[in-house]
């Protein structure tokens, strides 16, 4: 049985939970010809299909209140897009939709114990370590690069992760993963390039941060962390070469020797 099935006018996708999904690119011209050819594709595949995904372009945004009286939901969205599902069986398993924000936090620590922190211009709490948002389908190690660059100009080496906070609730009504993560500089001179967001920028001495009671306490508790625990590294990738996907492993760190 093939993946790919034509009903009418759309070009459907079978998926692991019997599903059929129909891409926004596959969409009619027209918006008769969509409530047309939706109804004829609800009969057809109602009994023997669990659920029907229809991904609609903004520029499409008219055919969403036809889908919606079709017995069509929101699932997630993006930008330029909304994904709908309609349950054809009553138990039918829908997957969750994203459900949290993911963020970096970067520790820093240079040859003089000397550890780089920043002040966002919307901040009241000090100085912290760089961080902010993983961008969609980023991987850790390089938002752990970008943001460290971004925000003081500084290149680094990742070395490992060494928390993760979960916070709820977050923007958008989400939880928020908190991935914090110890690095070297590659660079000292600081050359802050995200002006908009961050005041400033410098390296001051670890032991004078973690006195300072200016400091949040969470950040003070994050680099303990990073000096005193051994985290997780970034392993051999050839487990799941199989997969073709991007990915990123990290394993607990077993002995000294694994750093």
């Amino acid at each position: 049985m093939t993946s790919i099935e034509n009903i009418g006018c759309f070009k459907t996708i079978l998926d692991p939970y019997n599903g059929i999904t129909i891409d926004s690119k596959d969409l009619p011209l027209l918006l008769t010809q969509f409530e047309k050819n939706l109804e004829l594709l609800i009969e057809e595949v109602k009994n023997r299909r669990n659920l029907i995904w229809i991904y609609i372009d903004i520029k499409k945004a008219e055919f969403i209140s036809t889908a919606t009286k079709k017995g069509f939901f929101f699932h997630s969205c993006g930008e330029d897009y909304i994904l709908l599902v309609k349950r054809l069986k009553k138990n039918a398993v829908i997957p969750t939709a994203a459900n949290h924000t993911l963020g970096v936090g970067i520790v820093v620590i240079n040859e003089k114990n000397e550890l780089l922190v920043v002040k966002e211009k919307i901040s009241n709490v000090g100085y912290k370590i760089p961080g902010g948002h993983i961008d969609d389908k980023e991987m850790i190690t390089t938002a752990a690069l970008r943001e460290v660059y971004e925000e003081t100009g500084i290149k680094i080496e990742f070395e490992k992760i060494i928390s993760l906070g979960h916070f709820y609730p977050h923007q958008f009504h989400k939880s928020n993963l908190y991935v914090l993560c110890l690095a070297k500089p590659l660079s000292l001179k600081i050359d802050i390039k995200d002006t908009y967001e961050i005041l400033d920028a410098k390296w001051v001495d670890v032991d004078e941060y973690l006195k300072d009671e200016n400091v949040h306490d969470y950040s003070k508790a994050i680099v303990q962390t990073a000096l005193e625990n051994k985290g997780f590294i970034k392993t051999n990738q050839e487990t799941l070469t199989h997969i073709k996907k991007d990915f990123e492993l990290f394993f607990p760190i077993t002995s000294y020797k694994d750093v």
